[in-house]
């Protein structure tokens, strides 16, 4: 057990353990401060969860290769044993003889499988011989058919394809910057592309806090298309604004660096210690208020509000690759309920000739177009705002009819993709 690297693989099973038979989130488990993580070095951790990640991400694939060389299926944690030796040996490409000797090891160590050590042994040396030929003939790993039919029904089978393509490719760092004028300098220290939106993106990265310009607060880590929706809002300088369901922080702080006075909402305490952790580093303030946006009630209504809504997150699979496993179903009447309280409940804090930005980080249809047509259609006093897409760096066609915002995965797929997003600009009639 004292094998080098033994400690991180084991931990990584622990995850796809949780993942994929208790349906748990891997942000869940990470967070636990008794979680299968808790007791490994920050490199430990890192290694840990990257593995976990990867072997989620090609699951499908891992396992169609692994079903070549098995007579019948294994326990759970044998399988996921394999499962991640297959990843180490065809995505990682370590050494064989490291992989298959910690496939060994945990396989060994499960009082309940430790008989089956020598054919897991056997399996991850043929895998190790004969795996990466049988994987390059086969297809991204598909969503499970839950997901994969309401997205196929909403976009098609040829983006599903490229969504699904694009979620195996994974994901590169995007940050934000609070200055737009430092992005010359820091996309040349930092070695990132700078995108039309604003963001810098990077394809290779260290440890996040040691890298220029954290530690002094110019940027923070946000992905491209989460930084949008509140770049919508457009000039907020000195304005009151109410960013709903704050956290973890970022669209907080953007609101706070174009100089909005701002009112950070969320349930989480937990979260809300993080964002105030990130205010204190970029030296960004804002009024950060812990309740249940249901039952909170301002002092006073907000020029500008923000509302980026609990959904099924289904546009970020490609940086969560767990989300598909989490859950066996969708079950999305519950939240759809949850965000058309929120927006009634929004729409009654903004001030008469105000506007307020609905997203959700979410792909399907009735989370974005069709929650915002419901919500028209019950409150006449509201309008749409056409997004201009060339004011901030969009493409012309990720605005939709009713000039809405819709972002997709398979989107900049040359530069990595994007998470997917809907946003769209409602005012409040004068």
């Amino acid at each position: 057990m004292s094998a080098p690297g033994y400690a991180p693989r084991a931990a990584a099973a622990h995850l796809l353990n949780g993942v994929l038979t208790e349906h748990r989130l891997l942000s869940d488990m990470v967070n636990s401060k008794d979680g299968p993580l808790a007791k490994l070095p920050p490199q430990g951790k890192a290694r840990a969860q990257s593995l976990a990640n990867d072997t989620l991400r090609h699951l499908g694939r891992i396992d169609i290769v692994i079903d070549q060389f098995m007579q019948k299926e294994p326990p759970a944690s044998v399988r996921n044993a394999l499962r991640l030796a297959t990843c180490e040996l065809i995505v990682d490409k370590i050494p064989p003889h490291a992989a298959v000797d910690a496939v060994v090891r945990l396989v060994k160590n499960n009082r309940q499988t430790t008989r089956m050590a020598g054919m897991a042994n056997a399996v991850a040396r043929r895998i190790s011989e004969h795996g990466a030929e049988i994987w390059a003939d086969l297809e991204p790993t598909p969503l499970p058919p839950y997901l994969a039919k309401p997205i196929r029904k909403a976009y098609g089978k040829d983006v599903l394809a490229a969504i699904e393509q694009a979620h195996e490719n994974g994901a590169p760092i995007d940050i934000t910057l609070q200055s737009q004028a430092d992005t010359d300098d820091l996309a040349e220290a930092l070695e990132a592309s700078v995108l039309s939106t604003g963001s810098l993106r990077l394809f290779e990265w260290g440890q996040i806090s040691t890298m220029p310009g954290f530690e002094e607060g110019a940027w923070w880590v946000q992905d491209a298309s989460a930084a949008i929706p509140a770049q919508l809002l457009g000039d907020i300088s000195g304005k009151k604004v109410l960013d709903i369901c704050a956290a973890p922080g970022g669209k907080t702080m953007q609101l706070a660096a174009a100089g909005a006075d701002v009112t950070a909402i969320d349930l989480s305490k937990y979260r809300m210690e993080r964002v105030q952790e990130n205010l204190t580093r970029t030296k960004l303030s804002a009024e950060l208020v812990v309740a249940d946006v249901l039952k909170y009630q301002p002092d006073q209504k907000f020029a500008s509000i923000l509302l980026d809504a609990p959904c099924s997150a289904t546009g970020t699979i490609r940086r969560h690759p767990d989300l598909p496993y989490a859950k066996a179903e969708l079950t999305l009447q519950p939240v759809l309920d949850l965000q058309k309280q929120m927006l009634v409940q929004a729409a009654s804090w903004l001030e008469t000739g105000g506007q307020m930005v609905f997203c959700t980080c979410s792909l399907l249809p009735a989370e974005g177009e069709e929650q915002v047509a419901e919500f028209l259609e019950s409150h006449p006093d509201f309008e749409r705002v056409a997004i201009n897409p060339e004011a901030h760096g969009l493409q012309p066609d990720w605005i939709d009819a009713n000039g809405a915002m819709r972002l997709r995965p398979d989107f900049w797929a040359d530069r990595g993709g994007m998470d997917g997003f809907y946003a769209a600009i409602l005012k409040k009639r004068a």
